[in-house]
């Protein structure tokens, strides 16, 4: 993300539009470019970003608006791309390189860290945004241990392989032939075309992450899907469960987090069940908390009551185990673990 605001020519006193509920990560890049991360509010439904809120987040210094497709599940990428390509927010843009020139408006950058094989409106995440992130992460539902992906979709007249080809490049210190072009017979030479970072992903790690891609859609992406549904069918018998939302008509997750979230208890109710869940030998954990409650992030600009459904969901949060090897017996016992530590804290 951070190559890509750049590349964007993202600076100083210039602003992104980040969602408040979400890892560090998202901000941070806004940060390490020196611009100011504008902090909005999420939807009730799905934890994703509120694109009513964004609207009244943009300003003449907004370059850029990162969505975050939360647990896996897509936001709603045409009512954003509409707003951003109406004449009343086409008119606040003011570019200042020649990139942001040549788009003409706000750039969609998605954090798409947690969606890979998501859809929306029968499309795929990567090509529903002007630019899309993966990250490989360990956690990850498809992992190469760590890295990510830089997926373009940029509108004509940008010319994406152009663009891939520089990227490349400047995720190598700028360096225009890898190792691997440089072994060819006279091909020696090379040239630095800018003054670059060293973030390419290595050789072994990009293996696996290949392997991992063979079997992804046929096989992880279902089982995946079948521990979330599992889960549901067992949690849905209580009034106290609010459930995640992960399929709908336009929507269809990665299934990579099960955001349960508790109804009508605070966040020292949350941390009591979370700890009465522990106690029956299962490991779960809350997702996310918003940025304001982090010393980071602590300011005046932003303070956390300005994010009220952010933190009620906070609040309510627990996650639970979502992997490849869990067994029907095991996804069983989370759930009885989880209503039995809710029957004891809030039911009593």
């Amino acid at each position: 993300m951070e190559i890509t605001l750049r590349w964007f020519g993202v600076k100083r006193g210039d602003e992104v539009i980040v969602p408040v509920y979400k890892y560090c990560a998202t901000a941070n890049v806004v940060v390490h470019c020196g611009a100011t991360s504008v902090m909005v509010d999420i939807c009730p439904e799905d934890l994703n970003i509120s694109i009513e809120n964004v609207k009244k987040a943009i300003t003449p210094h907004t370059k850029a608006i990162i969505p975050v497709d939360l647990d896996g599940m897509p936001i709603d990428y045409d009512e954003l791309f509409s707003l951003i390509e109406s004449e009343e927010i086409r008119k606040l843009f003011v570019p200042t390189t020649e990139e942001q020139k040549l788009l003409g408006r706000i750039l969609i950058l998605s954090d798409s860290a947690h969606s890979i094989g998501a859809e929306y409106k029968g499309r795929r995440t990567g090509g529903l945004a002007d630019i899309s992130v993966f990250s490989f992460h360990a956690v990850k539902n498809l992992t190469t241990a760590e890295g990510g992906a830089i997926a373009l979709n940029l509108p004509y007249p940008f010319d994406n392989e152009e663009i891939y080809n520089y990227l490349c490049a400047y995720t190598l210190h700028g360096q225009n032939k890898d190792a691997l072009a440089k072994t060819k017979k006279g091909a020696w030479r090379y040239d630095i075309i800018t003054s670059g970072y060293k973030g390419n992903m290595t050789d072994i790690m990009a293996s696996l992450g290949l392997a991992g891609l063979e079997n992804y859609k046929d096989e992880v992406l279902k089982v995946r899907k079948y521990i979330f549904d599992r889960y549901s069918a067992e949690l849905k018998k209580y009034s106290w469960a609010q459930l995640p939302v992960y399929e709908t008509t336009d929507k269809k997750s990665s299934y990579h987090l099960y955001c349960l979230r508790i109804n009508d208890i605070f966040e020292k109710q949350r941390d009591d069940i979370i700890q009465a869940i522990f106690e029956k030998n299962v490991s779960v954990n809350v997702h996310y908390q918003p940025l304001p409650l982090l010393t980071a992030f602590k300011n005046e600009k932003f303070p956390m009551e300005h994010f009220p459904i952010a933190y009620d969901s906070y609040c309510r949060e627990i996650t639970l185990p979502v992997w490849y090897g869990l067994t029907d017996e095991m996804i069983d016992y989370v759930a009885k673990a989880v209503v039995k530590s809710v029957d004891e804290i809030v039911l009593g």
